[in-house]
């Protein structure tokens, strides 16, 4: 079993590995349940533990992309002599991408597949609004319009914070994010999103064929940005397909 604190992989030639990187305030933990669902001897399913999460919850988060793609790349270089593909849901579309594209770059093993979740291409520039920065009760506040944080934690004042500083963390890494082009990946592509998205709308993730030379395989599903929590079964089929 090959273990670092990016990753837990208990099988030491799997047919295929799965690194699956979570949305802004999530962790690995998201992810615990997919390997029921996905086959184990087709794909062994590897949640990415960030810094400032979980078992990592003392380290220091990233605020920027160009921060976190280096030791990103250093930690995960072990793993990358089996096949393997990456998923990323919000922000963690944005993570895989990045990773990706600087995997060529290195001339290092890349991803069979790129699975991107709710979020815009990467060449759209974003709103200009800059959440992270914003005071305490402007930020949860946000974060209560954005849907992806229980209520619990919401009311919770002390856990709220304990979870800001990576919460800011990755806001940050997505609002700051600037876009570089680059030629477009020869790595097959498939783009999912939710049809009541509201931060992503789901008729502009075609734009995302920019960034392959494969045609991409797009799939909408019911609900809105986390749609991957309240449709999971669906999500997680959609992936397994790609295995068969």
């Amino acid at each position: 079993m090959l273990h670092s604190s990016w990753i837990v992989s208990k099988q030491a030639h799997p047919k295929n590995r799965l690194f699956c990187f979570p949305y802004a305030g999530g962790g690995a933990s998201i992810y615990r349940l997919w390997s029921q669902t996905l086959p184990p001897e087709v794909v062994e399913v590897c949640p990415i533990y960030l810094p400032g999460r979980e078992t990592r919850i003392r380290e220091e988060p990233f605020y920027s992309l160009d921060a976190l793609i280096p030791p990103l790349v250093q930690a995960l270089n072990p793993y990358l002599h089996e096949p393997f593909q990456i998923f990323g849901h919000s922000m963690g579309a944005l993570i895989g991408f990045e990773l990706t594209r600087q995997l060529r770059r290195q001339q290092l093993p890349t991803p069979t597949h790129l699975f991107v979740s709710g979020h815009r291409a990467p060449q759209i520039p974003r709103p200009g609004s800059q959440t992270w920065q914003k005071p305490d009760p402007e930020f949860i506040e946000s974060l209560k319009t954005l849907g992806g944080t229980p209520d619990a934690v919401l009311q919770n004042a002390e856990l709220m914070q304990l979870l800001l500083p990576t919460l800011r963390a990755d806001f940050a890494l997505n609002e700051t994010y600037q876009y570089q082009p680059e030629p477009p990946l020869k790595i097959l592509m498939t783009v999912f999103g939710g049809s009541e998205d509201k931060e992503v709308d789901p008729t502009k993730l075609q734009e995302w064929q920019k960034q392959t030379h494969y045609p991409i395989t797009k799939k909408i599903f019911p609900g809105g940005h986390f749609y991957l929590h309240t449709h999971q079964p669906l999500l997680t089929q959609a992936i397994a397909s790609h295995y068969i």
